[in-house]
């Protein structure tokens, strides 16, 4: 399985990828206004490529539940500069965080190499001619809802079967629109328009998602389901989502999104020794 797009290309399986967060938003829920100016942003970015991150993701909006939208214009001014930026300094891929045409499309002029797409199921959405168009690899991620709707009242019969149902027609859909399969991954969107109990079942069927035959795409970056889960609050949810992180690994994700990226390529790392090492040993 292979997913590439614009300069990058991954073949799996491989070592599993860890995707580092830069916010340049100033109401993300976990680093709001932390790294909104450019240079700060920046530098943020060069400091997850050193800890290890495979690829760098950079958000103009926070997408957090309540979250209002900002004009497309205010979303450019913030990341084309921080993209410009990383793509000039950094040897590893840069991926937009947007739901809007416009902007990837942009970002991709940039240097961008990655759209990262929480809409990419609504119906409508436009970014299929896009990412065709540029080549780039594109994140399709499974939300209920928008980020100011998405957590009002979750519904679903069978929370594995439909978002996996919907993953699947997004695919068709990308592939009449010209998108080469090998361009997309896939994320079940954990914590987007899903409770608590959604959220523990999509992780706990993971393996269910691996039939689509694409990467897949994990989520779990100190998110509010650990702290209702766990009763802690926002500072204190790493062991968390390090726990999420390795059962993932261990059914089949190819690609972690998180802020804290030393200690998941850390956890993963291990993880993978391990594994090598059961292998070998059961071969002899």
């Amino acid at each position: 399985m292979e997913w590439s797009g614009r300069r990058f290309r991954f073949t799996f399986p491989r070592p599993v990828l860890v995707m580092g967060i830069v916010n340049v938003t100033p109401d993300s829920f976990s680093d709001g206004g932390r790294f909104l100016d450019p240079g700060a942003a920046i530098r943020h970015g060069l400091a997850l490529a050193a800890e290890g991150a495979d690829l760098l993701d950079v958000g103009g909006e926070s997408t957090r539940p309540g979250a209002a939208p900002v004009s497309e214009t205010e979303e450019l001014r913030r990341v084309i500069p921080v993209i410009e930026g990383l793509a000039a300094r950094c040897p590893v891929p840069i991926s937009v965080d947007t739901q809007k045409p416009g902007v990837a499309r942009a970002a991709v002029s940039a240097g961008a190499a990655v759209i990262n797409d929480i809409a990419a199921v609504q119906e409508g959405s436009a970014m299929g001619p896009v990412v065709a168009e540029t080549g780039a690899g594109y994140i399709a991620m499974h939300m209920q809802g928008t980020p100011g709707t998405m957590q009002s009242a979750p519904h679903y019969g069978d929370v594995v079967a439909e978002v996996s149902a919907s993953l699947g027609r997004r695919l068709d859909t990308l592939a009449r629109e010209g998108v080469r399969p090998g361009q997309v991954a896939l994320d079940p969107g954990i914590g987007f328009g899903k409770t608590l109990e959604h959220n523990l079942d999509l992780l706990a069927h993971w393996a269910e998602f691996t039939t689509r035959g694409r990467p897949l795409v994990l989520g779990v970056s100190r998110k509010s389901f650990l702290g209702a889960l766990l009763g802690t609050d926002l500072g204190d949810r790493l062991a968390g989502g390090l726990a999420c992180t390795a059962w993932a690994a261990s059914q089949g994700v190819q690609i972690v999104r998180t802020h804290d990226v030393a200690p998941t390529v850390q956890t993963l790392r291990v993880l993978e020794a391990l594994r090598a090492r059961a292998a070998r040993s059961r071969s002899t």
